[in-house]
């Protein structure tokens, strides 16, 4: 199947909103615990420096997504952030590599010379596996840093590339 990364559009909010919710209810990536409405996911996802949608060429479905933003600012502002959101019953197929490598683009294309993952779950074995073969580097690992939703907490590893 072929995907098409692109910039959000109003009308792709329903579905992003089904696709990011997913992972806030799974509770095991996202800090988020509250799911987005159609008002609040219209302004997170405004509030973004840059939000894209991956859409399935040919039926128009969208079955990922990312979000791009500061991770600080001031003298930290060449820092980004992102977070990236895949329908479950297309996790897999190489979207979210998709997804990472446009971030990426994206990232550099704005000015941002560092793209930081604060909060990997060291659990996401394939999040993790995917940034280091992208060229991502770990920081360590800071115990007991998610709070998972069953209530345990386990720990997060960050991550950075250069841009």
């Amino acid at each position: 199947m072929e995907y098409i990364i692109r910039k959000y559009e109003e009308k792709d909010l329903p579905e992003m909103l089904e696709i990011w919710n997913e992972v806030v209810t799974e509770g095991d990536a996202f800090p988020q615990e509250e799911p987005l409405d159609i008002d609040s996911g219209r302004l997170f996802f405004e509030g973004q420096t840059y939000t894209a949608v991956a859409e399935e060429h040919g039926t128009g479905r969208l079955c990922g997504l990312y979000i791009l933003h500061p991770n600080n600012v001031g003298r930290c502002g060449h820092i980004c952030n992102a977070s990236f959101a895949v329908n479950s019953g297309r996790r897999g197929a190489h979207i979210g590599e998709r997804l990472v490598k446009d971030c990426m683009k994206q990232g550099k294309e704005r000015g941002f010379l560092i793209l930081q993952f604060n909060a990997v779950v060291a659990s996401n074995t394939r999040a993790r596996a995917l940034y280091e073969r992208l060229g991502f580097v770990r920081l360590g690992t800071i115990p007991n840093g998610f709070r998972m939703k069953d209530g345990h907490y386990e720990d997060i590893c960050p991550y950075y590339c250069t841009l």
